[in-house]
């Protein structure tokens, strides 16, 4: 394992982060208590010590079961990061959004269904257009001030709004987002634009989601939407992104080079993202242990110069998604 600091928190992070969106039972292809355990096990065996889940994952199953599959490790090795935004395990008018009453209830829930009394990374789940940016960073503040959380990050939203949001932090002394959680992949690169170089100006550390963009990565693309997974990605957040400019031809480009290196498709996508200079650590979500293990061994692929050009060089700009 690879490890590298998460901007300005200082903390060190396996260059892995391993996403639990899929532990619970929201949908049928989510993994049960036991097999989310196995690969959570499996995973701090390889180095991982980065970890990122939200109250909304199967209305909290997912932080009650990493929760209790952390129980018994060394809390202070590991990196435990949720967010909040939409609703947990209960779902009510105050559920949902940004405002101090939902923060502080929601962050208590996440603490307890996660048996921890403070969380390394807490991070607001998209923006919220009802609440003053400023009442939202003031709660958090306040969390981090009595000891329920270190750091603070933020998720996608508009480069303009991170930037706004940064200076309330610096002219009302508050804790300012130290991380961006964006999506950011081959067939996806609107984030390099704006978002990353405004993340390297104040060293805020990203975190890309879906750095294999559902699936698509992962496989030929005509095979894409023969996977429930890959079909619930591209509906509910509305990424088409079989039908993006030049997605086919990256798709191709990767199986062509995953076929050079001896390597998975998926492993030359992420060692792709692990040499990225703007990415921090990429949030992989896996339903296997085997799928996890290669995607620890795509660090050890290191791409030629000429390789991530060929890789790169379809792309057109798209419209931006993944705000919602």
């Amino acid at each position: 394992m690879e490890y590298t600091t998460l901007g300005s928190t200082g903390m060190e992070v396996s260059q892995l982060c391993l996403g639990c969106m899929s532990f619970g039972s929201g949908d049928e292809w989510m993994l049960d208590e036991d097999e989310s355990t196995e690969l959570i096990e499996r995973a701090i065996d390889l180095g991982i010590n980065f970890f990122d889940t939200a109250n909304v994952y199967s209305a909290g199953e997912s932080e009650s079961i990493l929760g209790d599959a952390l129980e018994g490790y060394d809390r202070d090795e590991l990196v435990v990061a949720s967010k909040v935004r939409y609703s947990g395990a209960n779902d009510h008018r105050n559920a949902t959004g940004l405002s101090r009453k939902t923060i502080e209830q929601e962050l208590e829930a996440s603490l307890d269904r996660l048996g921890m009394e403070t969380l390394d990374l807490y991070q607001i789940h998209r923006w919220d257009y009802d609440t003053p940016i400023e009442t939202t960073l003031r709660a958090l503040d306040d969390a981090v001030r009595r000891g329920s959380v270190r750091h603070v990050g933020a998720s996608s939203m508009w480069a303009h709004q991170f930037l706004a949001a940064r200076r309330v932090s610096e002219r009302e002394g508050l804790v300012p987002f130290e991380t961006m959680q964006n999506l950011h992949h081959l067939v996806y690169r609107e984030e390099e634009r704006e978002m990353f170089p405004a993340c390297r100006t104040h060293d805020v550390a990203t975190i890309p989601w879906s750095p294999l963009a559902a699936g698509y990565l992962a496989r030929p693309h005509e095979e894409f939407r023969a996977t429930t997974r890959g079909d619930h990605e591209a509906e509910r957040i509305g990424v088409p992104y079989h039908e993006l400019p030049a997605s086919e031809e990256i798709n191709e480009r990767v199986r062509e080079l995953a076929d050079e290196y001896d390597a998975t498709m998926a492993q030359i996508a992420l060692a792709w993202q692990f040499d990225h200079d703007d990415v921090t650590a990429p949030i992989v979500g896996t339903t296997s242990v085997e799928h996890l293990e290669e995607a620890v061994e795509a660090l050890e692929i290191s791409l030629s110069a000429s390789d991530v050009d060929y890789l790169e060089e379809p792309y057109e700009p798209v419209p931006v998604y993944g705000h919602e």
